[in-house]
């Protein structure tokens, strides 16, 4: 835009020069030919009174063949020789440049008087233009040194903050990567970005729950092997040193039976053991197959069965079962209320009351079993579904507890798509509720 705006000026400058040249230039033609007689100081003394005018810049008349001037009018020392024709109308026109370093239109054309043959040299100043196109240059300059510096700030911030949440991104899963599963990247928008830093916290999260989970079972599969390795001990211990006494023949008759009786004993305690463990891993991969009954019937069986044997330990048993019919499994529903009211039993070391209540529900039914006993601590509950955990431990074992009932209850339980939940309070017993959801009829 500067350099089209520059060239049109100079053209508009060169018109300008042109159209006053030749003003000077017919006006000399007619000094010379109404003058009285022809001669040179008449052109000079009408060039005087020209130039005063403001008819042009400097001027100076010479002979066409020789390098002699007959006039000069403020002289600026450069060299303004035109190569043209010895023609009317030829004319010569340039830009030059003076001593000072000024720009200068110069033109040249023929001037032919009665005596001799003349050249007319005219310059016109034209440095305020070009120092208005340096100006305007200097200007661009600056301008365009600050609008690249700008330029280059901003990309530069624009760039920085479109690529920081990557880089929150990459820091995330570095420190991820290290163990830090509770890192989590900040969401600093709301486009394309911050959607995948919300993925990627949802991942983290998801991610840090299954490792959790994966640590608890690793946890849980080692605490069982060590409570299934422990409550293998104990009876194994028991039984070698019993047959190590009946092989050395140092007990009498009496003693002979007692460690007899204490081998059968641990032996059917282990027997008890194998089977539960075995009947967990085979409902844990095994479908059940669900048929009508009532459980109003299963209960009132089961405690008319129990009710005598319970009855010498000082226990009450009683139910309460609303009739109706739903889908279960009898013998795995058998088994697990014996389990529930074997717990039940153990909880109450000077007996007390034990209630069976059966509701039906919209889905199947609902059986609680109610005691007496000394109840279970609170932070005790979570836990008494584990295999082989027993919250009184030296109590349970002397009473012939392995810690699986519950745990055998439970997946009862699953099998019939419903849970087993626990309430209790210390001194006032304990509810157990299994919720049973395998249909109504």
């Amino acid at each position: 835009m500067i350099t089209l705006g520059f060239s049109g000026n100079l053209e508009r400058e060169m018109q300008s020069a042109i159209s006053s040249y030749k003003m000077v230039l017919n006006t000399l033609r007619m000094v010379d030919e109404t003058g009285p007689v022809p001669n040179h100081s008449n052109l000079s003394q009408a060039l005087v009174q020209l130039n005063s005018q403001g008819s042009g810049g400097w001027s100076a008349i010479r002979l066409w063949d020789e390098t002699s001037v007959l006039y000069e009018d403020n002289c600026i020392g450069a060299d303004l020789t035109h190569n043209m024709p010895k023609a009317d109308g030829s004319c010569g026109i340039s830009v030059c440049s003076d001593a000072q370093g000024g720009k200068h239109i110069k033109i040249s054309a023929y001037l032919s008087t009665a005596g001799d043959d003349l050249r007319l040299d005219q310059c016109y100043d034209i440095s305020p233009l070009y120092a208005q196109r340096n100006e305007q240059l200097r200007i661009y300059r600056r301008v365009f040194l600050i609008m690249v510096v700008s330029c280059g700030v901003l990309s530069w911030a624009l760039a920085y903050w479109l690529t920081r949440p990557l880089s929150a991104l990459s820091k995330a899963s570095k420190r991820f990567a290290e163990g830090n599963l509770s890192y989590r990247a900040e969401v600093r928008s709301q486009d394309e970005l911050g959607d995948l830093t919300r993925d990627f916290n949802s991942m983290a999260e998801k991610l840090e729950e299954n490792i959790e989970t994966i640590q608890e079972s690793a946890a849980r599969q080692e605490s069982f092997m060590g409570n299934f390795a422990h409550e293998m001990k104990n009876p194994m211990t028991s039984i070698i040193g019993y047959a190590e006494l009946i092989r050395g023949q140092m007990l009498d008759e009496r003693e002979q039976m007692d460690a007899a009786n204490y081998i059968f004993s641990e032996g059917k305690r282990l027997e008890s053991l194998s089977l539960k463990l075995l009947d967990i891993l085979v409902l844990k991969k095994n479908q059940v197959k669900l048929q009508p009954a009532k459980p109003s019937q299963i209960i009132g069986s089961m405690v008319q069965h129990l009710q005598r044997v319970y009855a010498e330990k000082g226990i009450v048993l009683r139910c309460r079962a609303q009739d109706g019919w739903c889908m279960l499994e009898p013998d795995l529903v058998k088994s697990m209320l014996v389990n529930l009211l074997d717990n039940a039993r153990k909880a109450m070391d000077k007996g007390g009351n034990i209630y069976i209540v059966s509701e039906m529900t919209d889905e199947g039914c609902v059986i609680r079993v109610h005691d007496t006993g000394r109840g279970i601590p609170p932070e005790e509950l979570s836990k008494l579904t584990e295999a082989f955990y027993r919250v009184d431990k030296s109590r349970s074992r002397a009473q012939g507890g392995v810690g699986l009932g519950l745990a055998l209850c439970n997946e009862i339980v699953k099998l019939h798509d419903g849970s087993l939940k626990f309430e209790s309070r210390i001194g006032n017993g304990t509810c157990v509720t299994a919720e049973l959801k395998g249909g109504r009829i």
